[in-house]
C-alpha cells in the first residue's frame, strides 16, 4: 500500500523517463501517506484516445466524482 495507476494517452516514454516518474511519484506518496518507498507500486496504463471517454472518463471520472481530489479541466 499504496498502489497508483496512471491512465494516459499512449506515450513513448524512455526507461529513464519512467524511472524518474516513478521516483517522483514515490517521493510524494511516501511523504503524504507516511509510508516507505518499498510499499509503493505504480503502473502505467495507456488508453487510446478514442477509448478514453468509455474506458476512463465516464466510469472513473464521472462515475466516481466523489473520489476525485482533482477534476480534469479539458481544453477544447
Amino acid at each position: 500500500m499504496p498502489h497508483v495507476t496512471v491512465e494516459h494517452f499512449p506515450a513513448d516514454l524512455t526507461d529513464e523517463q519512467k524511472r524518474r516518474l516513478a521516483a517522483e511519484l514515490t517521493e510524494i506518496i511516501v511523504w503524504r501517506f507516511g509510508t516507505y518507498p518499498g510499499a509503493v507500486s505504480i503502473a502505467l496504463e495507456p488508453v487510446a484516445p478514442e477509448d478514453w471517454r468509455s474506458q476512463v472518463y465516464e466510469p472513473r471520472i464521472v462515475g466516481r466524482a466523489d473520489r476525485l481530489i482533482k477534476a480534469p479541466e479539458y481544453r477544447a
